[in-house]
């Protein structure tokens, strides 16, 4: 062997003898990159649930539901969110596994918290009522999508919707449609008429988000 790359084949073979024995599965997510996934997701759904909420709109699912409870007590909405989906954390386990439920149990908890503590980091004046419901919305759908391919969901409905797109491969998105076209119906005789289309508005762009992205087969990143 050449002198002049003697050098370069020590450094080679020190580098080989740093590699693992068994090279880690590159199509799984590191515990870091989980945590990390879901503290984006939760800061998103925070984020976009304060601007629903600020603007008088609804959405569907659990979000929903917690949006519409709001405006019905003095109870701020990310604690709503965690109250209505604590029936679902029973059901979590069963449907999806206990790593499943651990996750999503943790995501609501961060929403919570996130509610609670973005207020006093950010002051929206004022907002376009339509770039309101599209933008919320889009977050909120990113957010999902964003829990969903770390193997966590937001509650809800929305575990029922990434099991019957596991198991049977329907659309996660239009199952979430159908329910929170429910959700917007049992809006109506407390929204006034711009209010409710606006929500409907924002319920297209969360689940948009998802038909567009998450489809089965076309990630495996958990």
């Amino acid at each position: 062997m050449p002198p002049l790359a003697r050098p370069f084949s020590r450094l080679v073979a020190f580098f080989r003898r740093m590699e693992p024995a068994t090279p880690r599965d590159q199509s799984r997510h590191t515990l870091f990159e989980d945590l990390y996934a879901l503290l984006i997701g939760a800061a998103l759904l925070s984020v976009g649930l304060i601007m629903l909420r600020q603007e008088g709109l609804v959405t569907g699912g659990v979000a929903g539901i917690a949006l519409l409870i709001s405006y019905l007590v003095p109870v701020p909405v990310s604690v709503l969110f965690l109250l209505v989906n604590l029936p679902f954390f029973l059901l979590a386990p069963k449907v999806m596994g206990w790593r499943f439920a651990i996750k999503t149990v943790a995501v609501i908890v961060l929403v919570m918290l996130g509610g609670l503590l973005v207020p006093h980091l950010i002051e929206i004046a004022r907002i376009n009522r339509v770039f309101a419901a599209v933008f919320a919305g889009s977050m909120i759908g990113l957010g999902v999508l964003s829990l969903a391919r770390h193997a966590a969901g937001v509650g809800g409905a929305g575990i029922v919707a990434l099991w019957a797109q596991k198991a049977k491969g329907w659309s996660a998105g239009r199952i979430l449609l159908m329910v929170d076209s429910v959700v917007l119906l049992i809006s109506l005789p407390v929204l006034d008429t711009r209010s409710f289309l606006l929500s409907v508005l924002s319920a297209v762009a969360i689940n948009g988000v998802l038909i567009t992205n998450h489809r089965p087969g076309r990630y495996t990143g958990h």
